[in-house]
């Protein structure tokens, strides 16, 4: 059997404690929350970026569309981010700290495959501060 998913049944949602128009997530397949394999689409609106965080499990990134700004470690220097263009390959490895988004002057949002093994823990570096950032 194939099962199919038309980009136009896929359902997008703003995850909690992020603003309108900065992230949407789309789970795939599974659920971030649920143990075992998880495959998920994220798209960053320009102007976004996470804060530096981590996750306990390595996560296999690709980018879909438009161009994903990614950097590593504990401090946030969204200029130190590397460009990373439609059918780029990120690995997140475990435990280490990391932040992405798009640009402010960005011109698309940003598609990215996401799969890993859940559930995920998100660990802030800063948790008196929101998990994500204005650029």
């Amino acid at each position: 059997m194939t099962i199919t998913t038309p980009p136009e049944a896929i359902r997008w949602e703003v995850p909690p404690g992020f603003p309108p128009d900065s992230v949407e997530m789309a789970p795939l397949w599974s659920h971030t929350s649920e143990p075992g394999l998880y495959y998920v689409l994220v798209r960053w609106h320009p102007g976004y970026m996470s804060a530096p965080h981590w996750y306990e499990t390595d996560r296999l990134c690709v980018v879909v569309s438009g161009t994903w700004w990614v950097n590593s470690g504990e401090h946030f220097d969204p200029e130190g981010c590397i460009p990373m263009r439609a059918g780029s390959f990120i690995r997140r490895v475990a435990r280490t700290p990391h932040y992405d988004g798009v640009k402010a002057d960005g011109t698309e949002p940003a598609v990215i495959a996401i799969c890993g093994m859940g559930p995920i823990t998100l660990h802030r570096n800063d948790p008196s501060l929101p998990n994500w950032r204005k650029v």
